[in-house]
């Protein structure tokens, strides 16, 4: 096998400059998230509120990601990519308005929440797009033997801008308040947008142009769905944020467990994510390729057990601890995840099999919130986060014992394919 190279997708400048328009809207979205949540369960004091928020962002987010994989396959990806990013600056300014100091004074509570929740259903509407563009994207800027590493750095951008956000939006919300927070947010936003510029326009790889929008979208379900290993590892993620996940309720753990303010919630959201940057950025010199599947298996299974343990912790250090080494667990399993994608995904699919992805995973974040924000609202946040911990560990031993090709999955046989087709 050919000697890995860690920087072999850096080589390339527009995957560079994609990089950095990723991280600033990522960076931007989950401060926004941070602060947006914060805002919210500050107006209401009640953690049923922050369910409602994504379940606001769940339901577009969800049932438009089929339509969307369609659309992407067969629009330029650039451009695509770039109107996304536009009418995101929509969402971060309006919110940076609704928390003016002229709307606070001179609307109900009710009627701010009501604009958020809408900023944030449209959210979700462009959160079915910016998936499967972003996945199609990659595989344009960069040759297929560096897709693995393309999808490493990409995942570690992803999560290093999650970190900074995280912990910037709870640090920003003490210094400088949520308003100016969000001004940050969408200069942010604008900034990527410019960034843009320097991609050129990619050419459209799905030659069938008379296909109907339900035989693509058949066509896409069927793909996956017909995968063992693709379908095993999608479903691994989608149980272990749909129920594992306690984000959502960080911000009532944070003023009423933990009694950390907003300080200590911007720990507990970085803290998530910080063990995922270094796991990621590990795996770009010693990729995880030998006994992929009983890794990924693995670390989903360490995952739910950091989970209970932060569910459980009464101690601001120890819940810090717990979910820095669930982001290590986590970095693991998205790494995988992604380079399964990339490398098993024809290029003319990419658009459907990452709106798919968004379906089981990306949208599973809203309705894990949804999930957590009632069971936190019936049992109280520590049970609910000690009970979803535990049906992630049920759903790794089920599919460990059931999904054979996923269990025996190694990829490296795949890589080697993929530089033999390049030669």
């Amino acid at each position: 096998m050919a000697k890995n190279d860690p920087y072999a997708a850096l080589r390339f400048k527009e995957f560079n400059i994609f990089l950095l328009v990723r991280f600033a809207l990522v960076f931007g979205w989950s401060m926004q998230f941070v602060v947006i949540e914060w805002q919210v369960y500050a107006l209401t004091e009640d953690p049923l509120s922050l369910g409602i928020i994504g379940i606001c962002e769940f339901l577009p987010a969800f049932f438009l990601a089929p339509f969307a994989g369609h659309i992407v396959d067969k629009k330029e990806k650039r451009n695509l990519f770039a109107l996304c990013i536009a009418l995101f600056s929509l969402i971060s300014f309006g919110l940076f308005w609704l928390t003016s100091e002229t709307i606070e004074a001179s609307w109900a509570t009710k009627s701010i929440l009501l604009g958020i929740y809408s900023l944030v259903f449209f959210g979700g509407v462009l959160r079915a797009f910016f998936g499967p563009t972003i996945f199609s994207l990659i595989a344009l800027l960069v040759p297929k033997k560096a897709y693995p590493n393309a999808a490493t750095w990409s995942s570690s951008t992803w999560k290093g801008a999650n970190v900074f956000g995280a912990l910037c939006g709870g640090f920003f919300i003490a210094w400088i308040g949520v308003h100016q927070t969000l001004g940050i947010i969408f200069v942010l936003v604008m900034i990527s947008l410019v960034l843009m510029t320097q991609i050129k326009s990619k050419p459209v790889l799905n030659k069938k142009t008379n296909e109907s929008v339900k035989e693509s979208l058949i066509a896409g379900l069927r793909f996956v769905f017909n995968d063992k290993v693709i379908l095993g590892a999608l479903t691994l993620d989608m149980i272990a944020v749909l129920f594992g996940g306690a984000v959502a309720i960080f911000a009532v753990f944070a003023k009423d467990i933990l009694d950390a303010g907003p300080k200590g919630f911007g720990l507990l959201n970085a803290a998530l994510s910080s063990g995922s940057i270094i796991t990621m950025l590990a795996t770009t010199y010693l990729p995880i390729t030998k006994s992929t599947g009983k890794k990924l298996l693995i670390s989903v299974f360490g995952f739910g057990i950091s989970m209970i343990i932060f569910g459980a912790s009464k101690l601001l250090w120890l819940s810090v601890i717990a979910l820095f080494i669930s982001g290590v667990f986590d970095g693991i399993s998205m790494v995988i995840r992604q380079t399964i994608l990339q490398l098993k995904t024809p290029d003319e699919m990419r658009g459907r099999v990452g709106a798919v992805n968004s379906m089981f995973v990306g949208s599973s974040n809203e309705l894990g919130a949804l999930e957590s924000g009632i069971a936190a609202k019936i049992f109280g946040a520590p049970l609910a986060v000690i009970l979803g911990g535990t049906v992630t560990l049920l759903t790794v031993t089920v599919i460990g014992l059931k999904n054979k090709p996923l269990r025996d999955l190694d990829l490296r046989r795949d890589i080697e394919d993929h530089i033999l087709d390049l030669d």
